[in-house]
This record gives structure tokens, sequence and C-alpha cells, in this order.
């Protein structure tokens, strides 16, 4: 059906184009919203992808890979929207010393918290790879495709960012443990 809809849409036809719009919208904000991890800055991403596909899907070849293709031109998208986003931005998370040191209904609250904090601190790049790999499922030939970059490259900006992610979770991990302790030692 998709096939047909993009045919449709290479022709002109912009109620095709809607209803391609209407059916990919959740996948695309999904990643686009994993890749810049701010919902306003997702949405936009989203929506400049739209135009761009819109823009530019006549010239698309292979209809098959339309899937593949909105996802090179959304991750092009979060990477220009991050360019134009200012260097500092304040957030609402917890710091490591605003965390509990007990175990209770919030475990999994400060658990997503740590992982988001975690995913904030990687490169646009390693974000990207992260999310085709692991919300969308790609193999890193498909990452490599839509990515436009070697599957050798995918295997070393994957390997980074879940080196990165796992030294900001112990790092995190530990700081609760030297509070903990300071508090022994004052008492």
């Amino acid at each position: 059906m998709d096939q047909d809809l993009v045919t449709q849409a290479q022709d002109g036809d912009q109620r095709a184009f809607e209803m391609l719009t209407v059916a990919h919208h959740p996948r695309l904000f999904r990643v686009a919203y994993g890749i810049l991890r701010d919902r306003h800055l997702a949405e936009d991403a989203t929506q400049q992808a739209f135009l761009d596909i819109w823009r530019h899907i006549p010239r698309l070849r292979d209809r098959s890979r339309f899937e593949a293709w909105s996802y090179r031109l959304l991750v092009n998208a979060c990477y220009d929207e991050a360019r134009r986003r200012p260097t500092w931005v304040p957030t609402a998370s917890m710091t490591p010393g605003d965390m509990p040191l007990s175990r209770d209904a919030s475990g999994p609250v400060i658990a997503r918290d740590q992982l988001d904090r975690a995913l904030q601190r990687l490169s646009l790049e390693h974000r990207a790879v992260l999310v085709l790999r692991y919300l969308l499922d790609q193999s890193p030939e498909e990452i490599g495709e839509t990515l436009d970059i070697p599957r050798r490259t995918v295997y070393s900006r994957l390997q980074r960012a879940l080196d990165n992610v796992r030294g900001v979770l112990e790092a995190d991990a530990r700081v609760p443990e030297q509070t903990s302790a300071r508090q022994e030692v004052a008492r």
C-alpha cells in the first residue's frame, strides 16, 4: 500500500502524501525524539522531514526504499534542528545528589532519568545509531544505508555510544554510595 501511495505522491497527489504523513508520523516522531531528547525539537524536525519528503519525493527512484529514505531525511533534519538549538538548555532532571538513598516506587523513574541524562551526553551521531539500532531494530547494514555511512563506522559508533552510556550510568551509581558513606562518617 505504501508503494502505491508513494507513487501517487510522486505524481503530486496531496491526498496520498497526507495519508503517508498520517501513517508515518508516529514512527518518525519517535525516532526524532530518541535522537533529540526534546519533544518540541523532535516535532520541528519531523515536520521539516515531511517538508523535505514532499519536495524530494519525485526524485525517489526505488519506492520500496521509502522508509529508509525517510529516515535519512529525518536524521538530517534532526542534525539541522540540533545545530539551531542553544548550547545551554536547562533541564528539570534530577542530579545524583537529589536521588533517594533507598529503593522505593521511584526506582524506575530514577533509572529512566539516569538513562535520559546518559543519552543527552551523547553526540547526535551516537544517539542516531542507538535509536536506529535499538528503537527501530535496524541492522548495522540498514543503519549504514540510512545514515549513508560505512558499516564499520556504524559498529564503531554503536560501541562508543554504548561505552559512554555505560560509563555515565556507572558513575551515577557510584555517587549515591559515596554520599551514603559520607553520611555514615558524619554520624
